[in-house]
């Protein structure tokens, strides 16, 4: 498994496209992140598991939170396998993560704003 908790190619080339809109788009991953963790938590149903992890997976590559996605595609896999003895733990551990990516990800928002300058 891979311990890149952030890759930072990956959010070198956001913030190159993104430009100004690159603090929201780590605002929307945050918030999106967020609920998402909130349903693996709550949810039930295998079938919705899965969606949800996938869903997180995907998003969490493409903001290039490596190990994020990587616990997510393995919940995912084992929610379509109906292995659910390790579930909980995998969703543990999903969470923990994100409270990693979490601060990397406001401190690189924190980068992206540019300071205010007061004129005199």
């Amino acid at each position: 498994m891979s311990d890149i908790h952030m890759d930072p190619k990956v959010v070198n080339a956001l913030r190159d496209v993104m430009e100004g809109g690159f603090a929201d788009l780590l605002d929307t991953f945050l918030s999106d992140s967020e609920e998402r963790l909130g349903q693996l938590h709550s949810t039930r149903e295998v079938g919705d598991l899965t969606l949800v992890a996938h869903s997180f997976k995907g998003s969490s590559s493409n903001m290039g939170a490596i190990r994020l996605a990587h616990l997510c595609g393995l919940l995912e896999e084992r929610a379509q396998k109906k292995q659910l003895a390790e579930i909980q733990d995998l969703v543990i551990k999903i969470d923990d993560e994100y409270q990693m990516v979490r601060r990397l990800y406001r401190a690189e928002r924190q980068r992206s704003v540019p300071p205010h300058f007061v004129s005199r």
